[in-house]
């Protein structure tokens, strides 16, 4: 006999979706998707990727070795097309992109269900991508969703175990959400913490910066594991004090996905702070990776932000006197070691 979850599970329909992104996490979304949907529309700015996805069944760029049924796939690179022909929306595009790929936008998105599978920053506004939404664009508070928990791409693609946090404000709707995500390899938890989440989302990009330029630098295991230890507390008072509310910070999707982000080799934002402690440049590392490193533009983002709250953040103006003021990381990371315990 089904359980009540399951029947919920079996009787709501999210209307028709629509992934927007051609990147890996895009892909990887557009793979969980498909276990439970007999099709999807999806967004790409270019169509020239699109014709090679077609002409190849898998994204020519990102996680090339994943197959697609495309004839389960309505392509298109008119956003206000996909707009209007879908219900609910996945934005997964890198933060900085967010508002070029909505300038054309003329359809409404005040009777959508808008996703945001982004874990950035919106750059000049600094808003987080929820409240873009809502104050530029008019979506209602209980239609904006965020997708987060600690899920590379690149093991969605391989089907590993992996664990993903809906929230929204109004729980009932995530619950339902939360069947469209689960297959054998997703599993899902649900939370109302929208604020929290998101900016726990851009604050482990930085500290994941921080933990690469310390990894270029050679310091070990064990310094590594105090300065996490302290991220988690700095992302803890950040997030108290932006949006305060009863959180446990050691769930998954808070810490959960600073751990994966800091330690992980598939993570771009250590990948990039590493090639910082190595020695590169800001500009040639970011030539060199080819790929967005969201902690880049977050980190400036949070600084000014944090302008309003002043709360104590020694990470994060190490990572910022690096990125933006070229200090050195050996001094900077020194001066660091005397402020963390």
């Amino acid at each position: 006999m089904a359980t009540d979850s399951e029947k919920q599970c079996s009787e709501y329909s999210p209307g028709r979706i629509a992934v927007c992104g051609g990147g890996s996490w895009a892909t990887a979304i557009a793979k969980i998707l498909l276990s439970s949907q007999d099709s999807i529309n999806w967004y790409m700015r270019r169509q020239d990727q699109i014709d090679e996805f077609l002409r190849l069944s898998k994204n020519p760029s990102y996680l090339t070795g994943l197959k697609f049924e495309t004839d389960r796939i309505n392509f298109t690179s008119k956003i206000n097309e996909v707009v209007k022909n879908s219900d609910t929306l996945i934005f997964a595009t890198p933060s900085p992109f967010l508002k070029m790929h909505l300038k054309k936008l003329r359809q409404s998105l005040k009777t959508k269900t808008v996703v945001t599978a982004i874990k950035g920053i919106v750059p000049d506004e600094n808003l987080i991508v929820t409240d873009y939404f809502q104050q530029f664009l008019s979506v209602p508070k209980d239609n904006l969703v965020v997708l987060a928990g600690p899920c590379h791409a690149e093991e969605v693609a391989l089907e590993r175990l992996s664990y993903l946090t809906i929230a929204c404000s109004n729980r009932e709707k995530a619950r339902k959400l939360a069947c469209v995500f689960t297959n054998n390899y997703i599993k899902t938890s649900t939370t109302d913490d929208v604020t929290g989440i998101e900016y726990a989302s851009v604050l482990k990009n930085v500290y994941s910066i921080a933990a690469g330029i310390c990894h270029g630098l050679k310091y070990g295991d064990n310094f590594q594991a105090v300065l996490i230890s302290n991220a988690i507390q700095e992302m803890q008072r950040f997030c108290n004090a932006v949006h305060p509310l009863h959180r446990s910070i050691d769930e998954s999707a808070y810490l959960g996905d600073l751990l994966v982000t800091a330690y992980s080799k598939f993570s771009r934002n250590r990948t990039f702070g590493t090639m910082i402690g190595k020695g590169y440049s800001v500009k040639t590392a970011q030539l060199e990776m080819e790929m967005i490193a969201e902690g880049y533009y977050g980190t400036k983002c949070i600084k000014e932000i944090n302008e309003c709250y002043h709360v104590k953040m020694p990470i994060m103006e190490f990572v910022y006197n690096v990125l933006y003021n070229r200090a050195s990381p050996i001094l900077q990371v020194r001066a660091l070691t005397e402020l963390i315990r």
